[in-house]
Order: C-alpha cells, then structure tokens, then sequence
C-alpha cells in the first residue's frame, strides 16, 4: 500500500474530524481563503482545485470543479455543488490547455511525485495561466506542530512537509516561470481568533503561497 493509500484510508475514518477541525478555526481558514483569493486571476475564469478535500476551500472561493482520491470526502464535496472527479494529482484526467488556474493547497503534501502532479498542472493550464500552490512550511510554528503530530495517529501522519524551496525549485523544473512567494498565518495556531492579511516573504508566515505563471 502507497502513502497515499494510507491517507486515504486515515481521511476515509475520519471525515467528521476533518469537517470539525474547518468550525473550530474559522480565522485559520479565513486567512487562508483570503490569501488565495487575493491570487487567482480577475474576472470570470475557469479553474480547478487537485485535492480539493470535502470542498470547503473550494467552495468559500466560488470554485465548480476538482477532483478528490477520498470517496468519503468526494462526497461531501458534491453536497457542497462541486463536480469532482475522483483522480489524483499525477493523473488529471483532463484535456490540455483546459483551464485558467489550478490550485493545489495543503494536498500538496499528499503528493507522492511533485515533478509528476506539477506536469500534468502544466499540461492542463492554458498558456499564460497560474498555477497557485498553499503549503505548510516545515519550520514554521505551523509546521513544527503538524510534525511532532506524524507520531500520532491524526491526518498529519502521511504528510510530508516540503521545503518551500524544493517545490519552487520542481515548479521551475515543470516549465513555471515568474513565480512569487507570500505568506499568512502569523503567529501559534490557538491564537489566532482574527482573520489575518497575506503579506510578501516567506520569513515567518506558516502557511506559504507559490504563484507561477505557465510558459
């Protein structure tokens, strides 16, 4: 069985969990809602979420498509009026120069072949479209807490944390070009109880966005 498999069958338990952890940190997510919104492309495009979860994130941005590995929280998506598709980063399952945007946030440390998901994100992307990408950073207080929890039985288990430069890095090596680094997320996650503002940098936010343009 893959990592991938494992998580899958850890978020396929605890979906409730993962749904309550979204109510009880609603600034948390918020911050995080804001952050990309301030990056996607202005006016009517057309773009899709990989990983997109049980659609929260999908669906506070006003996205109508994605595509999911995790039947439980697929369906939960779909409740929600998204159309996902049940695929996995590395395999889109759609046709080239598709779409606007494609968003990637935390499952990006679900992916088990980052140059191979960047690819297809590439080959799906119309030219001169964005791909956006959250991500936990590993040193951050964020990602110090979500580490020491691997050792615990919770949905960090399976996680890899990747360094923000490896992945700027593999979206240079998948043919992205003027890509620009923020930030969010300031400070322990219990206390934060406001929505906070995205600033430029990577030097001390927890939850980092990558913003790259197709060649």
């Amino acid at each position: 069985m893959t990592t991938l498999e494992k998580a899958i069958q850890t978020f396929s338990r605890n979906v409730d969990s993962y749904e309550k952890w979204f109510d009880d940190h609603p600034a948390i997510v918020q911050s995080e809602v804001e952050a990309i919104r301030a990056l996607l492309p202005e006016g009517e495009l057309y773009g899709i979420e990989i990983g997109l979860g049980t659609g929260r994130i999908a669906k506070a941005l006003g996205l109508k498509e994605g595509i999911e590995p995790c039947k439980e929280m697929r369906e939960r998506a779909i409740e929600r009026g998204i159309e996902v598709m049940d695929a996995r980063a590395e395999h889109i399952l759609y046709k080239d120069l598709h779409f606007d945007f494609v968003l990637i946030t935390t499952s990006i440390h679900y992916i088990e072949d980052i140059p191979k998901a960047l690819e297809e994100a590439n080959r799906v992307l119309k030219r001169n479209a964005v791909i956006i990408i959250g991500m936990i950073a590993p040193e951050s207080s964020f990602g110090k807490i979500y580490q020491e929890k691997r050792k615990q039985q919770s949905f960090y288990q399976h996680a890899t944390f990747y360094k923000v430069p490896t992945i700027i890095q593999a979206l240079r090596k998948a043919n992205f070009k003027n890509i620009k680094v923020y930030q969010t997320l300031f400070g322990e996650p219990d206390a934060i109880l406001e929505v906070q503002q995205m600033k430029e940098g990577m030097d001390n936010g927890s939850f980092i966005l990558l913003k790259g343009e197709k060649k």
